[in-house]
């Protein structure tokens, strides 16, 4: 029976590991993609583009995020906003910027075809039919960016093979707890195993806040109506590029997205979203997931550890690798700020993630602003309220 108990122990002991092994793996990686030479320079192959924004509602900083596209270092660029009605808040805001902004060619799109209950693409849809070039850039309303931004993301497309180039992004989040365990989150975590899926088998993905392609890539996949009712339409997007043979290029070029006030109730629904399209789009990664979250599996390993300096050994290599992971990919790697400040916030955002990984299987709906969709193979179905 002792034997038996001390087996246990054991292979929990040496299961606890695994977490340790995957941060390293993502340090190496992480070193390697930043490291790296690129192929190409920005500036050497610039066409005529046309910037894809999908509008819904303004946030805290709408204004200079819709700014900072109108100050690209780029010669020739239009910009499209796409809007559900004229009673979105977001007008005014495009209104302003056009009259501030009298070079830029700037238009604005109201209304878009009920192709599917993904209301964005249903605006990416009709925005990619009005487009006048061949290149489009789509990113979120929510997304601010650099002065270099286009000239980094267009010139990988001079390759015939490069179906989309796609972004890291930082955070710039409000004074609210949340808000900032929401945005620490993909900067210290999902950011890890994307570095890990570039090195091991490549980006077969996209991420959503900004993505560079063609009208020709698109009509490969099928365009945007193909995805009119999938939740993951970045991903689904990436991933048909990848199928049909496109390669799809991770930028070192991040953006910024917005991370505003939120209650719990909102930090929970959201991260309840999210985990659930990854479990969805990908089930055998998500279940794998379960063996890159060190600190369940090291108190864990506390719990059953013969002696204290094991069991403190356990914590402090957790302490260790797990921010020296989240510093090196987060901060050192794709400058988020809102992580260098929060560091110590990772742990306890480890721990509610722990969670929102478990309370991902309790069922296939999702929240969605004021919706609520049922997931059926891979499409949203709207749900009646009172069911």
């Amino acid at each position: 029976m002792m034997q038996v108990l001390s087996a246990w122990r054991t292979g929990l002991l040496v299961l606890a590991v695994a977490p340790s092994v995957y941060y390293l793996l993502v340090i190496i990686a992480a070193r390697r993609f930043f490291q790296r030479k690129q192929r190409w320079r920005a500036g050497q192959f610039m066409p005529p583009v046309s910037v894809l924004k999908p509008v819904r509602g303004v946030d805290f900083a709408s204004y200079e995020n819709f700014a900072s596209f109108c100050q690209q270092d780029y010669p020739d660029y239009e910009i499209l906003f796409a809007l559900n009605n004229e009673s979105d808040p977001a007008l005014p805001v495009i209104r302003r910027i056009i009259e501030e902004f009298p070079g830029r060619t700037i238009r604005v799109l109201v209304g878009a075809d009920n192709l599917g209950a993904n209301r964005k693409v249903n605006k990416l849809a009709r925005l990619a039919r009005e487009a006048t070039h061949r290149v489009v850039v789509l990113t979120d309303g929510d997304v601010r960016v650099g002065r270099d931004f286009l000239r980094e993301v267009v010139a990988p497309l001079s390759g015939a093979t490069t179906g989309a180039v796609t972004c890291f992004y930082r955070a710039v989040a409000e004074k609210n707890l949340w808000a900032e365990m929401e945005a620490i989150g993909a900067s210290s975590d999902f950011f890890g195993g994307v570095l890990i899926a570039e090195w091991k088998e490549g980006i077969t993905f996209a991420l959503g806040a900004a993505i560079a392609t063609t009208k020709d890539w698109l009509e490969r996949v099928g365009g945007f109506e193909s995805l009119a009712g999938t939740l993951a339409d970045d991903y689904e997007l990436g991933n048909r590029f990848a199928k049909t043979g496109g390669e799809v290029i991770l930028s070192r070029e991040a953006v910024w997205t917005m991370y505003p006030a939120q209650s719990f109730r909102g930090f929970w629904q959201h991260q309840l979203r999210w985990a659930k399209t990854v479990r969805l789009c990908r089930p055998l990664s998500y279940l794998g997931l379960l063996f890159t979250q060190g600190l369940p599996f090291t108190l864990l390993a506390m719990a059953v550890a013969r002696t204290k300096s094991v069991a403190l050994g356990f914590l402090a290599g957790y302490f260790l690798l797990r921010l020296t992971m989240a510093w090196q990919v987060g901060v050192r790697g794709i400058g988020d700020e809102v992580l260098s400040r929060k560091l110590w916030l990772v742990p306890l955002r480890d721990a509610l993630y722990f969670l929102v990984w478990l309370g991902s299987f309790g069922s296939n709906r999702i929240h969605w602003g004021d919706e609520e969709y049922e997931i059926r193979g891979g499409q949203m179905v709207p749900v009646e309220r009172g069911k």
